[in-house]
């Protein structure tokens, strides 16, 4: 395709921007258009994730130096078809660009057109002219229009359209320095006018224009379309735009419908001065070949689902040797400043804040892991075809076929497959994804399940391969699974939204991965999670560490001089003896005090005071119970669990019977299986939902299913 690029007289501004000046740009355009690449090669590694004000939708920005004295702020917003918005996420456009006094306002929109589909692309061009905001139009991935035989007459497009015209290939590069040349000059907004408002519509837009003292007609319009949207406006302001409208007989919908109509028609007349087709006979695209393979309604499922078992190998497999470096990182750190210091901060210090970091960054190889399977399934085109599959099967459940990826990701770890969540753009389907996710078992319940097996159910074969034990563990997970599909369903009915629940999918066609993209992935993801995950969870594990350390009076020192008395009579040894002060200490801190308050609440579970504790410190984590009843019973960590096992065994009840009987055993299986005792995904879906309100219904929901399913499972086994 021979491309005509844009003479340098054409783009001349009237002045250059002050010096030391910084400008915001935001970025919009229809999905698929390559804004996200764009916005990645302009700003790198220099963005960040917020939110938009008064709306749980995360809000992309970045700093771009154009010159030593001139830097912008890139505002990346969610993609969109047109102003007229369909979801939570394309709702945060119009707020940013219908009120002019904001501070987020842009002083440049930057709109990325995929130039193989120009004519759906403009529309939105053309409402954004209308609304006269300065605009720069980027016409991305004109190496895919040239293999169409599509013909792009630029200097035509550019008087037609009035605003400056960059051919580019955001994935590459190519185009991203012209763009940043045009960016650093002061543009006017757009002359050309592409809809023309009915006159029957003019006296209510007369009346919104002077109301608010908006500067141009199509803004009015717009506020009578979204009068009951406009966050920025008065509960005032908006009774009075509906009476307005309500007067005047405005119906939103039909005016819509003909603007589109208009404006389309106003395109295609453009187009036909600006663009040639040469339309040859060529063989199936290899896109369409391909995915008749990867979308067939048998093979493309099992190709799916060998790709999920080998990034969900993956995520076990590579990204346990990183952890373990971490773990024992944070050991040995530990180890060393104990060893060289002494007193209660160190122990602060070591056994709460660093503990708590450790409990953070253990969990940054399977989200740099995953995220690295992801940017590059969405990268090459996939992922797309991915969710196309599982829409259908997944809707029945009330969840969206991107739910999938998540779901099956959370048998690995919560933390990342909650944050995998985002690519669901539906409200409503992505709130009941991140909701059901952690109920499936996760690896941090495996050294729940392994212990507590080993304790009540016996080492059994049948047919000579069917192992009783893993049967047991199979079946908590799909319990575990069932739970998930049947709680979605439940919020199905439960949750309500404005936006209706539909699934429109653009299948991209399939391109090589670019590998800096998928880089700036990872480090955006492992440094969301760690800065602002992380700050939750240090925090609530040194308020745990408190609680476990400390006791009221000198309930300590007593437990200490009563638990040194019982191992002279004993002959423990040293390492004995200092597990027995642990286990002596723990039920006189402030957490042991706790495990007494709650074990009457806990009492019908089959549960004493002990396994109270258990289950208070495992909220900072699932696989703490181990560890914790390990301190209780006075076993040192330097012992097996065989060893755990025997001592477990031999624990008696008030009656001189076996404590961990089947019914208890099964009983706290089912209780780890449903509860939420992870601070780690508190603090994620806190980070992904913007509120407490969600964590909090979560960490209630569970714990009271887990509570009730736990009674009857005990009361039956019992």
């Amino acid at each position: 395709m021979t491309i005509v690029t844009i003479q340098p007289q054409e783009v001349q501004t009237e002045r250059p921007v002050a010096p030391q000046s910084i400008s915001k740009v935001a970025l919009i355009g229809n999905p698929n258009s390559g804004k996200s690449s764009l916005f990645n090669q302009l700003t790198g590694l220099n963005q960040k994730v917020g939110n938009f004000p008064g709306v749980t939708v995360d809000k992309k920005t970045g700093y771009c130096q154009l010159s030593p004295t001139h830097k912008v702020q890139i505002i990346d917003l969610p993609g969109t078809y047109s102003l007229y918005p369909k979801s939570l996420d394309e709702r945060v456009i119009i707020d940013l660009l219908y009120d002019p006094e904001s501070r987020h306002f842009p002083d440049l929109v930057v709109v990325t057109a995929d130039a193989s589909n120009l004519k759906r692309n403009l529309l939105l061009y053309t409402q954004l002219a209308d609304l006269k905001i300065p605009t720069v139009l980027a016409l991305n991935m004109v190496d895919v229009a040239e293999q169409e035989g599509i013909k792009i007459d630029v200097p035509a497009l550019h008087r037609e359209l009035g605003v400056p015209i960059i051919p580019m290939n955001a994935r590459k590069g190519i185009g991203v320095a012209a763009l940043k040349i045009i960016m650093s000059q002061q543009l006017e907004a757009p002359k050309t006018r592409f809809y023309d408002i009915p006159e029957a519509l003019k006296p209510a837009v007369q009346s919104i224009r002077s109301q608010f003292n908006l500067k141009n007609d199509y803004q009015a319009l717009h506020y009578a379309h979204q009068c009951k949207s406009l966050k920025f406006l008065s509960e005032g302001d908006k009774a009075w735009l509906e009476s307005l409208l309500s007067t005047l007989d405005f119906h939103s919908n039909a005016q819509q419908a003909d603007e589109i109509i208009a404006r389309y028609a106003r395109i295609n007349t453009l187009l036909l001065d600006v663009m040639r087709v040469e339309r040859v006979d060529k063989d199936e695209k290899f896109s369409n070949r391909l995915d008749q393979v990867l979308t067939h309604k048998v093979f493309g499922y099992l190709i799916f689902f060998i790709i999920l078992f080998l990034i969900f190998q993956a995520i076990f497999a590579w990204a346990s040797y990183p952890m373990e470096l971490i773990d024992v990182g944070i050991t040995g750190l530990n180890g060393l400043i104990q060893q060289s210091f002494d007193g209660p901060l160190v122990d602060l210090l070591t056994e709460g804040i660093i503990a708590g970091l450790g409990g953070v960054l253990v969990f940054v190889p399977q989200i740099a892991i995953l995220f690295a399977f992801i940017a590059i399934l969405e990268e090459t085109g996939y992922m797309a075809r991915v969710t196309f599959m599982m829409d259908r099967i997944m809707r029945k459940f009330g969840l969206n076929g991107k739910s999938i990826v998540p779901l099956i990701s959370g048998v690995a770890c919560a933390v990342p497959a909650i944050m995998s969540a985002r690519t669901i753009e539906n409200w409503k389907d992505r709130m009941i994804t991140i909701f059901v996710t952690p109920l499936m078992s996760c690896s941090a319940r495996i050294p729940v399940y392994t212990i507590l097996i080993a304790l009540v159910v016996p080492e059994k074969y049948y047919f000579g391969f069917m192992n009783l034990q893993g049967l047991v563990l199979m079946a908590l997970y799909l319990i575990g699974f069932l739970a998930a599909i049947f709680s979605a369903l439940l919020l199905k009915t439960i949750l309500k939204a404005r936006e209706r629940s539909y699934f429109i999918m653009e299948f991209p066609v399939y391109k090589m991965p670019r590998w800096k993209n998928v880089g700036i992935t990872i480090v955006e993801k492992c440094k969301a999670f760690v800065f602002e995950a992380g700050k939750v969870i240090v925090a609530i594990s040194v308020i745990l560490w408190v609680l476990a350390s400390y006791g009221p009076g000198d309930n300590f020192e007593q437990a200490r001089q009563q638990a040194i008395a019982e191992a002279k009579v004993k002959n423990l040894t040293p390492q004995q003896t200092e597990n027995k002060i642990a286990s002596y200490q723990l039920e006189s801190s402030y957490a042991g005090l706790i495990g007494h308050t709650i074990e009457p609440a806990i009492r019908p579970l089959g549960y004493d005071w002990k396994i109270g504790i258990a289950l208070l410190t495992s909220f900072a984590a699932r696989e703490v119970f181990v560890g914790t009843i390990s301190t209780i019973y006075s076993i040192g960590e330097e012992e097996n669990v065989s060893t755990i096992k025997e001592k477990l065994l031999s624990e008696k009840d008030a009656n001189g019977d076996p404590f961990f009987t089947p019914a208890r055993g099964f009983s706290l299986m089912i209780f780890y299986l449903f509860a939420m005792q992870c601070v780690s995904t508190l603090a994620i879906v806190r980070r992904e939902t913007k509120s407490w309100t969600w964590p909090l219904a979560q960490l209630l929901y569970m714990s009271g299913l887990a509570y009730v399913m736990a009674f009857i499972t005990y009361h039956i086994f019992k």
